[in-house]
């Protein structure tokens, strides 16, 4: 009896005219959506102001990393780096968040290449400088580590201008996080018997930064921002899905509101029916054998992938060039290229974001859109941050160190990539010393050893100056560029 009335009263709410209809489903419920969109987005507003108060309390580092030459050491070293960063994260309480603005803090690993010299760095929290440097020296003992000014800073403010043009775009993940993409072990390649070689997906990143001439920047930048453990849920989730299992269902705050509705619960249950009274007959859960070989790599591919260390993650990219010697092609077809060799068609692959961050627009207010865009991330880039543009995906050590990692010098040549000297090695004891100053130097991304420079320095002191030189410093390297570095590079 009760289903019919509530039926009646809906049909007769469908037929009143549509300007009555609107004020009448206004007026009853409308207006709730309304202050709830009014209300969340009040509550985003202020929890972006309290963040920007509490991050203007805090400084920030940027680190220039050079890695020995000859460096043999796969992206299993700096795996293990990002395993080590993620003890960085910490848990935010109620309070914090809300009457602090306290946040998890991330960092930046970053590829530049400043007309064409190459060099990794990364960018932290003072507070975490430490944590940074022991992850490089415990890989890369040798490594040496300089603290340098942000080259964001030698570029105009504000761009694009007149002088600069600007490409960018975030990349994702094409599927749900929970699917790995390639990573490096898969272009581990076997040449005989006991022979492997690594093919370092490196190698296309390198040459094309090595290809920028005078008036061209390249930026690449990976955001990690560490988290816990929760993300493996959404792992079993998906094996769940996969095997056809049932999960349990836990009523929600939308079922509980449906509930409480009442009336209007009832009118809603005699359309679509009575669910629950319906037979339906429940089908087996599978089992290994039952699943075909696709379903069987991605269940193994989730479970890689939710065997270790998780970070949230987001890659961005910009190229600015004067606009007399800007090549979008190149670099964007470049770039898009190095991503497309960590796809797994099967399981997940990286893609530009087309959509929301990428510098092109379709259609209608193209012009105005595209420099809006272009705007937007070059901010984002500027500020490192973790929430502009697109929301950060899930990436596991492995991945991350897959994507950013320290070239194989037997795969990659990067003649302009700056290295460290090699291993430093000391005096004799006994070795007499003269009194003189090695004259001051400085590398090409600016990071300075400060000493004297005396003017009278004898030939006697040069001389002795290249005995007590390490060989590797004064050995000839192949690798170091000829011309002159770009004016405009940091100095610390």
């Amino acid at each position: 009896m009760d289903i019919v009335i509530n039926t009646a009263v809906f049909n007769q709410f469908f037929a009143l005219p549509a300007d009555e209809m609107f004020w009448v489903f206004f007026y009853n419920i409308g207006w709730l959506i309304l202050a709830a969109i009014f209300l969340i987005g009040v509550r985003d507003v202020y929890l972006f102001w309290l963040r920007n108060q509490w991050n203007n309390t805090h400084k920030s580092v940027l680190l220039a990393i050079d890695i020995p030459r000859g460096n043999e050491q796969s992206p299993k070293a700096v795996e293990n780096m990002f395993t080590y960063l993620s003890g960085a994260h910490g848990s935010v309480n109620f309070f914090e968040k809300w009457f602090e603005g306290k946040y998890q803090k991330a960092f930046s690993c970053e590829i530049v290449s400043l007309e064409g010299y190459t060099q990794f760095l990364i960018w932290t929290p003072v507070e975490f400088r430490n944590l940074v440097e022991s992850s490089v020296y415990s890989q890369y003992p040798d490594a040496e580590i300089s603290e340098v000014d942000d080259y964001i800073e030698n570029l105009p403010e504000n761009l694009p201008d007149e002088e600069y043009d600007i490409w960018g775009t975030e990349f994702h993940q094409k599927e749900s996080s929970v699917y790995p993409i390639k990573c490096y072990q898969e272009f581990e390649h076997t040449m005989g018997p006991s022979e492997t070689q690594f093919k370092d997906p490196m190698a296309s990143l390198m040459d094309l930064c090595g290809s920028l001439r005078q008036g061209e920047y390249f930026w690449f930048q990976t955001i990690l921002i560490p988290t816990g453990f929760d993300w493996v849920k959404e792992s079993e989730k998906e094996i769940n899905k996969i095997f056809g299992r049932k999960v349990k269902y836990k009523a929600g705050l939308g079922s509980k509101i449906v509930e409480w509705m009442g009336e209007l619960s009832e009118v809603v249950y005699s359309i679509w029916g009575d669910i629950e009274a319906k037979d339906k007959k429940e089908d087996k859960p599978k089992t290994m054998m039952d699943l075909t070989p696709d379903e069987k790599r991605k269940v193994e591919g989730i479970q890689i992938k939710a065997s270790k260390i998780g970070f949230e993650a987001k890659f961005r990219m910009v190229y600015i060039a004067k606009r007399e010697v800007k090549n979008n092609a190149k670099v964007a077809n470049g770039m898009v290229g190095y991503m497309k060799q960590f796809a797994s068609l099967d399981l997940n692959n990286m893609k530009p974001d087309l959509d929301f961050t990428m510098t092109k627009a379709q259609y209608f207010f193209t012009n105005q859109r595209v420099e809006s865009k272009k705007r937007k991330i070059f901010q984002a880039y500027k500020l490192r941050s973790d929430g502009r543009g697109r929301l950060p995906g899930l990436y596991n050590v492995e991945e991350l160190a897959t994507m950013w990692h320290f070239p194989v010098e037997a795969n990659v040549k990067a003649a302009m990539m700056q290295k460290a000297p090699g291993r430093k090695a000391d005096a004799p004891a006994a070795l007499p010393l003269a009194e003189f100053n090695i004259e001051q130097s400085s590398d090409i991304f600016g990071k300075n050893n400060n000493h004297d420079v005396t003017e009278d320095k004898s030939s006697h002191n040069k001389d002795l100056e290249e005995i007590l030189r390490p060989e590797e410093t004064f050995a000839e390297n192949l690798d170091t560029p000829q011309s002159a570095p770009p004016a405009n590079l940091p100095f610390i």
